[in-house]
């Protein structure tokens, strides 16, 4: 895949096929978005991914956004799925007054070559996000493309979205978010040292940090399970899915920090991991964070955490 970024000077030399989003959260929607783009490579267009960065909201608020899906996550997601393109097209304040025809003459069929626009009836460009898919229909004839217009998918009478997804991790209400993404929620970083208190008290536990910009459920506790991956790429547990218990907070029976920290125990694993990537997949929200009276109270809980967690794993691993 080719991601073309930090420019507005570019110029795809093929016929393509281009879908437009934020693709934040990358739901069952999406999806089915990018299943149809897919279908029209199969044709012999190269397929396209475009979206903005900063995203739109991120720019007019001037400042971090918390999203469900980071820009590298959104990059794996389309690599992995044999995207040719993805275009990163700088947001800055001459794109947002861009006109929604100018857009579409300029960008979509002079620099991309769009002889086929993927979309749902949400989508929008153009100064104030007056561009439509009435629109994309309209000048299709014009500039000779056509638009392939996309149902939404529904969940429960509700149409699936970004926002309800977020609504839904800010929640915690972890198992919905899964049926909306049609994957468990993901929170991915380096593994830190922490203070090692875990393992003092034979509950040693991995920490990572996640990015500023990763949008968190509520603090607490919940059942998960990961995965690791090692620079070498070549150990054991490499790619391999580990059941798991994950706090997310800021401890305060210990630290009390302001920094949002994960903190996941690995059952049976007992492994130098320190280094490597970990990707925490949040299955169920166990219980809310507490701040204890003293080590003692803080290890009996954990243990018990642990114990339940075990019982939740049994039947999925």
């Amino acid at each position: 895949m080719k991601i073309i970024e930090n420019t507005t000077e570019f110029n795809i030399d093929a016929e393509t096929a281009v879908a437009i989003g934020k693709f934040d959260g990358f739901h069952r929607g999406h999806q089915k978005l990018l299943a149809n783009l897919r279908q029209q490579q199969e044709k012999g267009l190269k397929s396209v991914i475009f979206t903005f960065v900063p995203s739109p909201a991120a720019f007019f608020s001037g400042k971090t956004v918390r999203e469900l899906s980071t820009l590298e996550e959104k990059r794996r997601i389309f690599k992995a799925a044999g995207v040719d393109y993805l275009i990163e097209y700088p947001f800055h304040q001459n794109v947002a007054d861009m006109e929604p025809e100018t857009y579409i003459k300029e960008v979509l069929v002079n620099r991309i070559h769009a002889k086929c626009v993927v979309a749902g009836e949400d989508v929008s460009y153009g100064k104030h996000g007056s561009g439509d898919y009435r629109l994309l229909q309209e000048k299709a004839l014009e500039y000779g493309y056509r638009v392939l217009l996309i149902d939404k998918v529904q969940y429960e009478g509700r149409e699936v979205s970004s926002t309800y997804v977020r609504e839904e991790v800010e929640k915690g209400n972890m198992e919905r978010v899964t049926k909306l993404l049609g994957t468990p929620y993901h929170i991915g970083g380096k593994i830190i040292h922490g203070k090692k208190l875990g393992r003092t008290i034979g509950m040693p536990t991995v920490n990572l940090v996640p990015p500023e910009e990763k949008l968190l459920p509520p603090k607490g506790v919940y059942y998960s399970y990961i995965y690791l991956h090692s620079e070498e790429g070549n150990m054991p547990y490499d790619g391999v899915r580990l059941p798991a218990i994950t706090n997310i907070g800021t401890k305060p029976t210990v630290d009390n920090r302001s920094v949002m920290g994960v903190e996941t125990y690995i059952y049976d694993f007992n492994q130098d991991v320190y280094g490597n990537d970990m990707e925490v997949y949040l299955l169920k929200h166990k219980r809310a964070e507490m701040c204890f009276d003293g080590i003692e109270s803080l290890k009996a809980q954990m243990a018990a955490d642990i114990a339940e967690g075990r019982y939740f794993h049994g039947g999925r691993f």
